[in-house]
């Protein structure tokens, strides 16, 4: 597929300097209108910054919210109010260094790492040091780029519930892209897990470590039992209906906001802090953070192999836009790569 209008000035350039990337240049909620393979310009980076030669990436919930420019605050936050500022709405990674700002001292052309870059829907993009680590040996470059969005995630939620050894946690929403990481980070933590899936991937989530899975077209997690955290990710379930599920001192953490807000998306988020000055319980949300430290600690777990992706499948970079639809159907089950074709060879 080659760019046309309104692609048209992405044009081709001298092989040393360009390169095969999706392109985005107005916001849109289907994939399929909105990306677009094309050559373009490689990026330049700056002193304090690298330049990935990328090998693989992967699509997660908020590459569509990126592309859609939903809900509408985000646009507000720095990601381009009218047009998108980035190239395309990729932000995992996995491939080799292939250049190095002159500030950068602790990475260098070709080390292999993983992380979240620029616009990562392409052979080469730009990214900050902080947001890499050395790819997990035990990984290839699809599995380690399937982990960086999703699994911080799903690590920061999992230790903002405090789940730890004797504890027990509800994760709803168990056989996502964060979901599968949650499921096997709290049990490499020592907690009780009960997965809550659909019927098609109950045995994903059991293949994943669950102590039990809960098929939610079934049976009602509401059923009187009590944990001591409850995940709920990207679900829409009523904060007074999690409750029923929660301890008297437990813990909810909401991870992600409403699917398809078009505003702020995150009506249940502030209602459960604002709810939860009043209760015993902890009820609340938080904003993932993209850093170094926490990659290197899931490279940790998944090097002693208490921490795999769970990957559906692999699409080429020219079907990223087919990639994100199948995540939003509801189809996925794990993680979705995108390949990057001729990253491992000079153009």
């Amino acid at each position: 597929m080659t760019a046309t209008s309104p692609f048209a000035q992405h044009t081709r350039k001298p092989a040393s300097t360009t390169m095969r990337a999706v392109i985005q240049t107005v916001y849109g909620t289907a994939p399929t209108n909105v990306l677009q393979l094309a050559e373009t310009t490689r990026p330049t980076i700056g002193d304090d910054q690298v330049l990935v030669r990328v090998v693989a990436s992967s699509v997660d919930q908020g590459t569509w919210h990126v592309m859609a420019g939903r809900p509408f605050a985000m646009r507000a936050a720095g990601f381009g109010i009218r047009t998108p500022k980035a190239l395309n709405p990729g932000r995992n990674l996995a491939g080799t260094i292939e250049a190095v700002g002159a500030n950068v001292t602790d990475l260098h052309p070709g080390d292999e790492v993983f992380g979240t870059g620029e616009a990562t829907f392409a052979e080469y993009a730009r990214a900050k040091p902080a947001t890499l680590a050395p790819k997990p040996a035990n990984l290839s470059f699809e599995e380690a780029a399937a982990v960086p969005v999703s699994a911080l995630a799903a690590l920061q939620a999992v230790r903002r519930a405090g789940v730890g050894a004797g504890t027990s946690v509800l994760i709803i929403g168990a056989s996502g892209g964060v979901g599968t990481f949650a499921v096997q980070i709290a049990r490499a933590f020592g907690a009780t897990v009960t997965g809550v899936a659909t019927t098609a991937k109950v045995e994903l989530v059991r293949s994943l470590g669950a102590d039990q899975v809960i098929d939610y077209a079934r049976s009602d997690f509401v059923d009187g039992t009590r944990y001591d955290a409850v995940l709920d990710i990207g679900g829409n379930n009523r904060v007074s209906r999690l409750r029923r599920a929660i301890a008297p001192r437990g813990r909810l953490v909401i991870v992600g906001g409403e699917a398809d807000a078009r505003w702020l998306g995150m009506g249940r988020q502030l209602r459960a802090h604002l709810l939860s000055l009043f209760v015993r319980q902890t009820l609340g949300t938080f904003i993932s953070s993209e850093n170094a430290t926490d990659l290197n600690e899931l490279r940790e777990l998944i090097e002693a192999d208490k921490l795999m992706p769970a990957i559906e499948r692999s699409y080429p970079l020219g079907e990223t836009a087919a990639a994100i639809e199948h995540l939003r159907a509801g189809r996925a089950r794990g993680k979705l790569a995108i390949t990057i074709a001729g990253a491992n060879h000079e153009r």
